[in-house]
């Protein structure tokens, strides 16, 4: 009896520039770009095999759908999927891995870069005019910053972590880092390990590349943000949990930091009534730092792999 497979929110990996072939060979496959939470149930069906990005899988659905043995995460983040359930009813979880490290790194500096620099602000001002009118050859219209000999303070030192670590260092800045893991191999060659609360005051730019988990919620609050050097810079790729967000409009909006960008807020799609969408000095991104044509094929070939893995009683990247 072939496998029954349900793509549940296909679009963001896949809006339609890359091929599903390696997933749908492996059974009966139904794709969908969206999927609302009413439909879940009914869509899931009595299909064996799911995957899933951003829409929930609760106890509930899962009660609700006995067929399902497999649950593919089409990200590195699972905190959608309710793992301990899946456990108790034999379902494995899988996620992907890595896919976008290289994405996220360069994305990262892309937006240190706009703050530094402004180069956004600066290309519209020449298109408004302002050049045409410039009595000089050259003008700015915001002060910019050199990286060399600045202090970048990373929080999370996994394999992002440490790619923004690797620039970084080329980029002549000191590395501070703070995780839950503390790595010895890394510690002189490629950071020095801090507590947080010594990272924030000797950093000045801050960037969070660490998962959020049930004990780091608003890690990124009042408290922190006072604890930052006066106009630092702060960086979030990682989850818009860890960030108290009425309190990083307020830190900008003072003056205490010079400048931010968020590629995640804490709810997505960003509410018209997120604070940050008032605040100073902020770039919000709308969660694509892993979004390049590259990181999603990678993505594909693993969430292939997964499967292929799992269909044959050897799973990979199992997540519990």
């Amino acid at each position: 009896m072939p496998h029954k497979i349900v793509i549940l929110d296909g679009y963001a990996e896949n809006p339609g520039d890359l091929s599903w072939d390696g997933i749908k060979v492996q059974g009966e496959t139904t794709i969908y770009d969206r999927t609302a939470p009413e439909d879940v149930i009914s869509r899931i069906g009595d299909a064996d095999c799911i995957f899933t990005n951003k829409v929930q899988i609760t106890k509930e659905i899962m009660d609700a759908c006995p067929t399902v043995k497999y649950i593919g995460e089409l990200a590195t983040g699972f905190n959608n999927i309710d793992v301990a359930a899946a456990k108790e009813r034999g379902i494995t979880v899988t996620n992907i891995p890595s896919y976008a490290t290289e994405t996220v790194v360069q994305f990262t500096f892309g937006l240190i870069f706009e703050l530094c620099f402004q180069i956004g602000a600066h290309n519209q001002s020449v298109h408004d005019g302002d050049w045409q009118n410039c009595k000089d050859f050259t003008y700015t219209k915001y002060p910019m910053t050199e990286l060399t000999g600045k202090t970048i303070g990373i929080v999370g030192m996994g394999r992002i972590g440490m790619g923004v670590a690797k620039v970084a260092n080329a980029l002549g800045m000191r590395v501070l880092a703070h995780s839950g893991h503390v790595k010895p191999e890394l510690e002189g060659s490629l950071c020095h390990f801090v507590s947080f609360e010594e990272l924030l005051e000797q950093s000045d730019v801050v960037s969070i590349h660490c998962p959020q988990t049930p004990t780091n919620g608003g890690m990124m609050n009042r408290e922190a943000f006072s604890h930052m050097k006066d106009g630092a810079i702060f960086i979030n790729t990682g989850r818009g949990g860890l960030v108290v967000e009425k309190d990083l409009k307020e830190a900008l909006d003072s003056g205490k930091l010079s400048g931010a960008a968020v590629d995640v807020v804490s709810k997505e799609p960003i509410e018209a009534e997120n604070p940050l969408l008032t605040a100073k000095n902020l770039i919000i991104t709308p969660h694509i730092a892993w979004e390049t044509k590259e990181a999603r094929q990678r993505l594909m070939d693993v969430a292939v792999q997964n499967l292929a893995s799992y269909l044959k009683g050897q799973p990979v990247n199992v997540v519990s």
